[in-house]
């Protein structure tokens, strides 16, 4: 219980702030149907206890799974097979992503076309990810490279479908994914890389995102989509209490079944792994399955909270603060909503989480947790800015993209692969139920553009935290070479002092 109520206590911490805000907004400057902010409170209940639950199984399963099933890999090493397994979990993993099929729903390509289109882009890519580490290839060499095909390749598919294209790279790296395939890479890395090569546990999900965004690309191209048009559709409020206990008994039985659809591929995976090499002893595997039982039970409860309770109040508080003062409020409120809501991201504990166990505690959560918090209110603030004055999403990508590029040149390798991963984890469950619906509220309240103009939020979300980390990381590196000054100093001068009252003793 002890464990339990620790995990509910740091979930209410992250959750919370984002309640408090929303409660304020909705008791002064956008008052909001009673029955919305009713469904919205028990969300939150269902964020906070989904979250405590779901991080527990995550520590108990994916990690320890991806960990061993990652190392027993590089411990093979035999390329092809490497290449191959990778391939496999990529594509198996990621086409059973909860917010991947919501994006499809939501794009107007074809759901099962769409999805599979992702991943297998993400089953190649982790390939590429693993195989870096197998012949210790330079991150940044892949990133410029990759990068630069897809912002290339972007302008040759319509604009309707240029949000999608960078949005799906954002969006595949969900709560499922994400512990997995970082679990995956470190085990990997443990075995192959040599001593103190620890930046190459980071980068997995870097990667595994650019894959969705060119393999998008290459389906645009070849078939001509240019993505469906958008129809709003109201979310009827609800008449009564049972109406709402309804409503949460429907959407839990959904999300039931959306998270046993993406635990299936692994749990098979993991079965055949383990008739294969017996790597776990039957205690392991008992703490394993109940693991799992956590991470289900937890992430279905999580989205729950998240899809029925937070879907309908974002897209009303951004209708409302779309038709107000002209969009006025919709910057600032976006920013202050972006900085703490990155925070209830299930994906962004387990980065953090992993960041300091493998820097050994020299790089902390809050350091993370504060880049990645300025980055997702940055992406917010250009959200809205884009909304409101109709600024295309590649003004906005390309540059933003260039100078993460140039910064991987000049901070520790470790951040760059931090930062780049952090873009990934970032743009999970949250942007989807609750930033994306603010968006397309907001933009339809102002009559813009849905499809071009409230798309493509997900892929700032993806961009900005590389930014910020990066800066994070070069403001790093420059104290440690201060500190280290400061001592070299002090040890010059401590060496010079006791030489000269060496001499005057003597004399």
């Amino acid at each position: 219980m002890g464990v339990i109520s620790g995990k509910i206590k740091e979930s209410a911490g992250s959750i919370l702030p984002i309640a408090l805000i929303v409660l304020i907004l909705t008791m002064t400057v956008v008052p909001v149907n009673p029955a919305n902010m009713l469904i919205f409170i028990n969300g939150v209940v269902c964020l906070i206890l989904g979250m405590s639950i779901f991080t527990l199984g995550i520590e108990m399963s994916m990690q320890p799974m991806g960990t061993k099933i990652g190392s027993t890999l590089g411990a093979h090493k035999n390329i092809f097979i490497i290449a191959f397994v990778s391939f496999l979990i990529g594509v198996a993993v990621t086409f059973a992503e909860p917010d991947l099929w919501i994006l499809a729903q939501q794009s107007g390509i074809e759901g099962m076309v769409l999805v599979l289109t992702v991943s297998i882009g993400v089953g190649v890519f982790l390939m590429i990810a693993l195989l870096r580490i197998v012949f210790n290839i330079s991150l940044n060499l892949l990133l410029i490279i990759f990068y630069s095909i897809a912002i290339v390749a972007s302008f040759f598919v319509p604009a309707e479908l240029q949000c999608i294209v960078f949005d799906s790279g954002g969006v595949t790296t969900g709560p499922m994914t994400v512990p997995f395939i970082m679990s995956l890479g470190a085990g990997v890395s443990a075995v192959i890389s040599k001593e103190g090569r620890r930046d190459d546990s980071f980068g997995i999900t870097a990667l595994c995102s650019i894959g969705p965004i060119i393999s998008v690309i290459v389906l645009g191209i070849c078939t001509g989509s240019a993505g469906g048009g958008y129809s709003s559709s109201e979310i009827a409020p609800i008449a009564d209490t049972r109406e709402g206990v309804v409503r949460y008994a429907l959407g839990f039985a959904d999300s039931s079944i959306e998270v046993a659809k993406a635990l299936i591929p692994i749990i098979v995976f993991a079965v055949f792994f383990q008739l294969l090499t017996h790597s776990f002893s039957k205690k392991q595997l008992v703490r394993l399955s109940m693991g799992i039982i956590y991470t289900f039970a937890g992430l279905t409860i999580f989205l729950t909270g998240a899809n029925v309770g937070f879907v309908p109040m974002g897209t009303e508080l951004g209708k409302l603060l779309g038709s107000m003062l002209d969009g006025a409020l919709l910057i600032p409120v976006s920013m202050l909503l972006g900085y703490f809501i990155v925070k209830a991201e299930p994906s962004v504990y387990v980065l953090n989480r992993l960041v300091e166990q493998m820097s050994a505690g020299a790089i902390s959560r809050k350091t993370t947790g504060t880049g990645l918090s300025v980055g997702v209110s940055l992406a917010l603030g250009l959200s809205a800015l884009r909304i409101l004055f109709h600024i295309p999403i590649m003004y906005i990508l390309i540059p933003g993209y260039v100078i993460a590029i140039v910064l991987t040149f000049f901070v520790p390798k470790i951040f760059v692969g931090i930062a780049f991963d952090s873009g990934g984890v970032a743009s999970g469950t949250m942007m989807s139920a609750f930033v994306l619906p603010l968006c397309m509220g907001a933009c339809e309240a102002l009559g813009g553009n849905v499809m071009t103009e409230a798309f493509g939020c997900v892929a700032f979300v993806a961009l900005t935290p590389i930014i910020s980390i990066q800066l994070t990381g070069l403001l790093y590196n420059i104290k440690n070479r201060r500190i280290k000054k400061k001592f070299v100093t002090e040890s010059e001068t401590f060496i010079d002092y006791t030489e000269e009252d060496a001499v005057r003793t003597a004399e």
